[in-house]
């Protein structure tokens, strides 16, 4: 007897699903690439702000007092963590310092306005001032200029240019035999033995810091070694020789009891300037003037020098010109931090708007996935209504349910996160609708075949009992 073999059923394969794409990946990505670029940005930046200069600093041997002056400003910059450091470079004297100035080889130096002016020297400040005093024997007055043409004058400075001056701003001439009447006076000798071997006057050039210092002007005068005078030309002769500036003598700086002088006497006077490079920039110039005049108290020396700092004439008509920052921060003209900065952040941001433009793109035309269409998962759900009609169980067919409402699960959080857009939205609304409609047809239909086979096989035993019975 022959059997049928019943024919496996040949299953479909199933269409893959579509999977629901997002930017999550991109969007953490660009996150952590834009803090990266932050980060490496304001480093950068605050690296650029902070970036140490260094200046050059040309000065004499190292016990001058622009060598000290210099290591005191040096140590001033190191202890307010400035971003200007000084490199001290020692010279013979003051003179071979200002030469190396001269050649551009120094940033900074120190020079009183008698010596040869560098042509590109900018005053930062006023350290110093030397006041020219005219002193004549005893009680004896010298009342004009004139007079010193026919007396042998001593000079009591720190250098032989002292000698210079006199005969070239005070217009003293040499006598006629060739011998000068201006000379340096001896190291050491006191005013006495000066008046006693021939001099009519001495001409001292002395720090006006040093003068209320130096006690052996206050006893000299109190005992009557010598007079002081003033200098009756000393507005003509400052406004004839511009190294020259015009100077008071107050009442009493010599001695307060008794007051000596016991009125104001007129003067003139030299400048110790602290100048810098004119090719150094406003910054540079302006922070380092902020530096010295907020701390005036450290830089000034035990001797006096430099203990009365003042701001440099900025003046345009000025002997030596004012620094440009100098002038910007005397003046209270210093630019802020946008002023200073407007065109390179106008130029940052410009090209930070080119590379925005070029990273939106590349988001979304490269790496950014497109918002997936609601009309386009409809596909989906139909490819589903193909595999319902093909369902031969109701456990498949609510395998097949679940997976719609997958999909219209997804659908839902995908409008919501924006990874879904609403466009055909309603296409969707219908094809799932349709898909909807075709589970319930399938499910009824598969309910019904189901009830007929069940009352098909229970006729049949009927029968066979019925054929049993007749028997």
């Amino acid at each position: 007897m022959s059997a049928d073999i019943p024919t496996p059923a040949v299953e479909k394969p199933r269409k893959q699903k579509r999977v629901v794409k997002s930017n999550s990946a991109q969007i953490f990505l660009f996150a952590v690439l834009t803090v990266i670029l932050t980060a490496a940005v304001v480093w950068g930046v605050r690296t650029w702000l902070k970036n140490t200069e260094t200046l050059v600093f040309a000065v004499g041997d190292p016990t001058s007092p622009e060598a000290r002056f210099a290591a005191r400003l040096a140590a001033v910059l190191k202890n307010n963590t400035s971003r200007l450091q000084l490199r001290i470079m020692n010279n013979a004297d003051s003179a071979k310092a200002l030469a190396q100035f001269d050649r551009r080889q120094a940033n900074l130096a120190v020079l009183r306005t008698d010596a040869k002016i560098p042509a590109h020297a900018r005053s930062l400040a006023v350290l110093d001032r030397d006041v020219v005093l005219l002193l004549s024997p005893g009680a004896k007055k010298i009342k004009t200029i004139a007079e010193l043409r026919r007396k042998k004058i001593a000079v009591m400075a720190d250098s032989d240019s002292g000698t210079a001056l006199v005969r070239n701003l005070l217009e003293v001439p040499d006598s006629a035999n060739g011998t000068s009447l201006v000379q340096m006076a001896p190291p050491g000798a006191s005013f006495e033995k000066l008046y006693a071997s021939g001099f009519g006057a001495v001409v001292a050039i002395v720090r006006s810091s040093r003068l209320v210092r130096d006690k052996s002007f206050e006893q000299n005068a109190k005992r009557g070694v010598f007079t002081l005078n003033a200098i009756d030309a000393a507005k003509a002769l400052a406004r004839r020789n511009p190294a020259l500036s015009e100077e008071t003598i107050a009442a009493g700086t010599l001695s307060s009891s008794p007051a000596i002088p016991e009125e104001d006497v007129a003067t003139v006077g030299l400048e110790w300037l602290l100048v810098a490079n004119s090719r150094l920039s406003a910054v540079t110039a302006g922070d380092l003037a902020r530096t010295i005049y907020e701390n005036k108290a450290e830089l000034a020396l035990p001797d006096g020098f430099a203990s009365k700092i003042e701001p440099a004439d900025t003046d345009k008509d000025a002997f030596i010109v004012a620094h440009q920052g100098a002038a910007q921060y005397l003046n209270d003209d210093i630019k802020s931090f946008m002023e200073r900065y407007s065109d390179l952040l106008y130029i940052g941001l410009a090209a930070l708007g080119i590379i925005g433009s070029i990273c939106a793109t590349l988001y979304t035309k490269v790496t950014r996935v497109a918002p997936e269409k609601a009309s386009e998962l409809a596909t989906a759900l139909l490819d589903l209504g193909e595999e319902i009609q093909d369902a031969k169980t109701v456990d498949e067919l609510d395998c097949l349910e679940d997976e719609v409402e997958k999909i219209l699960r997804n659908v839902v959080i995908g409008l919501r996160d924006g990874t879904i857009s609403s466009q055909g939205l309603d296409t969707f609304k219908l094809g799932y609708q349709f898909v909807r409609d075709e589970i319930g047809l399938r499910r009824e239909s598969l309910k019904r075949h189901a009830a007929q086979a069940s009352h098909g096989s229970l006729d049949d035993n009927v029968v066979v009992v019925k054929t049993a019975q007749s028997a």
